[in-house]
């Protein structure tokens, strides 16, 4: 039926989602970055194996510091999402998925004026031994295994979604006197969810529900050269904590005309959980990184066409609710992204852009930032692809 390969051909290009995975690193718009290819729960096909790699290259800079204006290069670095899915069908009623992404993340790197920024703030507030940060690195992995269990309700399915990860953590920081290097091997979290369709129309709801995780690191300080020289030990134990947010996102799809698909989703994430990540050096101290998020939301509007029986693709736009509240520059984001999937005769392949534009914001001291800051308006790019093959 031309309504059921429209539906599978469109939920393919969802499952991609190259436009709205396109996310800001640390410092320049929250955490967020992969989400785990649960979509594939959903095929009909006995077995199913997906992989897609999305690079991301977002050009957040400072133009101004310390109200002085700078030129120095963006300090938000590329970075890449994976994702990995492998799916069984069991039954006409069960079939399970296990994944992989790193859904959270960021990286900056900070020219000379923002480290001398950061000198003189904390110089001028008292601190007897200023220590500016050159980089700082968040990575996170997470191992899934989620299941669905369909029922028949009505013209179409029921389905109840409930699965667990395994989420790791590794925070690094670099500054004048040492590198701290924190790591949490996994903790376990939960995703629950439900969602209805029918596939003659190509229609789905879906509600899923992504648990917060708490998590505890060790590791060491290693003293710089600087660091040694003031008598700091070669190497000391440090520890710290912090929690990762939980998310809701409700998702729909539904065919409109014969080849055609509109879909949509907003999700809400719980970033006021992590008002500042703390953590300590033995004999040393504790730094307080201060960052004082609110929740944020992200909505999401596109439409997917089926070109012919090879050959279809999609387009949407995303707007990503910026979760700074003065702490950093986190603004808000909008992108347009654009994808294609070709039918080969073994598998799928699918290829995606995006663009996004980042609004204008800054980080003040009196708001719990380190310095004062500005930016203008900047731009991200992102590319993606992926392959799928079903049997």
């Amino acid at each position: 039926m031309k309504s059921r390969t429209m539906w599978r051909h469109c939920a393919f290009l969802l499952a991609t989602g190259v436009g709205g995975m396109v996310c800001l690193p640390a410092m320049a718009g929250g955490f967020s970055r992969g989400e785990a290819n649960t979509d594939i729960l959903y095929s009909d096909a006995q077995f199913s194996a997906e992989s897609s790699v999305i690079y991301v290259s977002p050009d957040r800079s400072y133009s101004k510091l310390m109200g002085q204006s700078v030129d120095e290069g963006a300090y938000s670095d590329s970075f890449v999402i994976p994702n990995l899915t492998l799916g069984m069908r069991f039954s006409d009623s069960l079939s399970c998925a296990v994944t992989y992404t790193k859904p959270f993340g960021g990286s900056g790197t900070y020219g000379e004026a923002a480290q001398n920024a950061e000198y003189l703030t904390a110089a001028g507030n008292g601190d007897p031994l200023p220590n500016p940060t050159t980089r700082m690195k968040v990575t996170s992995d997470e191992y899934g295994a989620t299941c669905d269990v369909r029922l028949d309700a009505g013209p179409g399915r029921m389905h109840v979604i409930g699965g667990l990860f395994i989420e790791s953590f590794v925070y690094q920081e670099d500054t004048w006197i040492g590198d701290v290097r924190l790591k949490d091997d996994g903790e376990l979290g939960y995703r629950l969810g439900v969602a209805y369709d029918i596939a003659e129309y190509a229609l789905r709801v879906q509600l899923m529900y992504r648990s917060q995780v708490k998590h505890k690191g060790d590791g060491t300080f290693t003293a710089s050269d600087l660091g040694a020289s003031l008598g700091i030990p070669d190497t000391l134990p440090a520890y710290g904590s912090g929690t990762l947010p939980q998310s809701l996102k409700l998702s729909a799809q539904s065919g409109v005309a014969p080849g055609w698909l509109v879909y949509g989703s907003v999700a809400w994430t719980d970033w006021s959980v992590l008002p500042d990540f703390n953590y300590t050096v033995t004999d040393l101290g504790t730094a307080h990184k201060v960052f004082n998020y609110s929740d944020s939301y992200t909505v999401q509007l596109g439409i997917g066409h089926e070109f012919n029986d090879k050959l279809s693709g999609t387009v949407n736009v995303t707007w990503d609710q910026g979760v700074g509240t003065g702490a950093d520059i986190s603004t808000d984001s909008w992108s347009i992204g654009v994808g294609a999937q070709y039918k080969a005769r073994i598998g799928t392949i699918g290829l995606g852009a995006a663009l996004s534009y980042l609004t204008a914001g800054s980080q003040r001291v009196a708001k719990g930032a380190t310095y004062d800051a500005d930016a203008n308006a900047d731009w991200a790019v992102a590319v993606g692809a992926s392959y799928r093959l079903e049997f």
